[in-house]
């Protein structure tokens, strides 16, 4: 992988634990969630300003981005309910690159080595390991069930916003365009959920997480989407989860989280995995 793509989604990685971690410390993550989801739209509108719109043969993938988002975060947000982010979110964060290279290979004719094949492998490996590995979750088939699940969203809607960025011509105009449609449904979808006064619970509730994680969120996102136009997909996907690490490290340092042996084990599966991609 290029040197200036690999070290911009490893920036994406480090930012991307940053918001997780807000999320994760959030007493209510149905308020959390939300308040990412609704925090893109500041960031959104002001970027739409200086960039082009996009091609309107990249209408489909917006839809479709914003609808598959739905899926990803209800079944987040369900897994949430039998399991702790600790637990729920390296499954699922494992689970999407897996989905993105299996749909590429077998339906999308991409081609990899085997080497590329071993670092996805190795990355997703390490980061489900941290949730399968914990007591609660051997005991909660729900949690991990959900975490699939969400897993399955995130390779889908990564393969989804790759290429309609690529035929967007605007990669920041495609996601600005993505995230405004999927905050304008989402509320819907909370409806459904039988949650309600959301927004206002946000606004009351998780300010910061509004402001400083959905602009932190966007900025990661759009950096992703970016690299998602100038590598394959799977491998951009599978290295931006490496940022789990980072999560690791802020959980121990300021989340009280304890060290284990399946922790190290991750992080140093998760290491052979980044290397492999920036040697392959």
């Amino acid at each position: 992988m290029d040197v200036n793509i690999f070290a911009a989604v490893m920036l994406a990685a480090v930012l991307h634990s940053a918001w997780n971690g807000m999320v994760k410390k959030h007493k209510d993550k149905v308020i959390s969630v939300s308040a990412i989801v609704f925090g893109h739209i500041p960031m959104a509108f002001i970027v739409m300003l200086f960039v082009p719109l996009p091609t309107l043969e990249s209408v489909p993938y917006i839809i479709l981005s914003a609808i598959i988002h739905q899926g990803y975060q209800v079944y987040l947000i369900s897994a949430y309910k039998y399991g702790d982010l600790t637990k729920v979110y390296p499954v699922a964060r494992g689970t999407g690159p897996v989905v993105a290279t299996l749909i590429s290979i077998a339906l999308l004719g991409v081609l990899f080595s085997k080497f590329q094949i071993a670092s996805i492998i190795l990355i997703s490996f390490g980061i489900i390991l941290i949730g399968l590995l914990s007591e609660s979750s051997q005991k909660n088939n729900k949690a991990l069930f959900y975490s699939l699940i969400t897993g399955f969203f995130i390779g889908m809607y990564s393969l989804a916003d790759g290429y309609g960025a690529r035929i967007s011509l605007s990669p920041l105009s495609f996601l600005g365009w993505s995230f405004i449609l999927n905050a304008m449904i989402f509320p819907f979808t909370l409806k459904l959920m039988n949650c309600s006064n959301v927004f206002s619970r946000v606004i009351k509730e998780a300010k910061v997480v509004f402001w400083v994680g959905g602009t932190l969120s966007y900025i990661v996102y759009a950096i992703i989407v970016w690299a998602f136009t100038k590598a394959p997909i799977p491998l951009v996907g599978a290295l931006r989860e490496s940022g789990i690490i980072f999560s690791i490290i802020i959980g121990i340092l300021f989340l009280n989280e304890k060290i284990s042996i399946h922790k190290v084990l991750s992080i140093i599966l998760i290491f052979l995995g980044v290397v492999g991609l920036k040697i392959f």
